[in-house]
């Protein structure tokens, strides 16, 4: 199975963060991967209403998702992330620089599209990531 590739073609303005304008999937299957969010093991809230504790534990799960899958963060085409308050998107930031070379083989990064909402499913969740990716043949 070939990982994900990263793009930012010729001509193109400079990405505004730790992203690439374009994310290509050469090989497997495509998943779309239902936005994670800060859940815990047995289905509780974790960090309510807690950033950082949110951002780490949505990621983990992402991990999980995708390790449940046969693939990893390098297989992932695209993220789309929902932010309740906008107050947080300089400490998003932050974390995913700190968070994602740890994560991926290379220092290029998965397009991904941020935006801010009223609220998301629970009112103590304050961040939600869902993904793109390619994955093995699981038939």
């Amino acid at each position: 199975m070939t990982k994900a590739v990263y793009l930012n073609p010729l001509g193109t303005a400079p990405a505004q963060g730790l992203y690439s304008h374009v994310g290509v999937a050469r090989a497997g299957n495509v998943a779309y991967i239902a936005g994670q969010l800060a859940v815990g093991p047995q289905g509780e809230v974790v960090g309510k209403c807690d950033f950082a504790a949110q951002f780490a534990q949505v990621f983990a799960n992402l991990g999980d998702v995708l390790n449940g899958m046969g693939a990893d963060f390098n297989n992932v085409v695209k993220f789309t992330t929902y932010l309740v308050h906008s107050q947080d998107i300089d400490q998003f930031m932050v974390l995913r620089r700190q968070l994602f070379p740890t994560l991926f083989a290379t220092s290029t990064y998965p397009p991904n599209t941020l935006l801010i909402i009223d609220r998301l499913v629970k009112e103590e969740f304050v961040i939600e990531v869902e993904a793109i990716a390619t994955i093995p043949d699981l038939g």
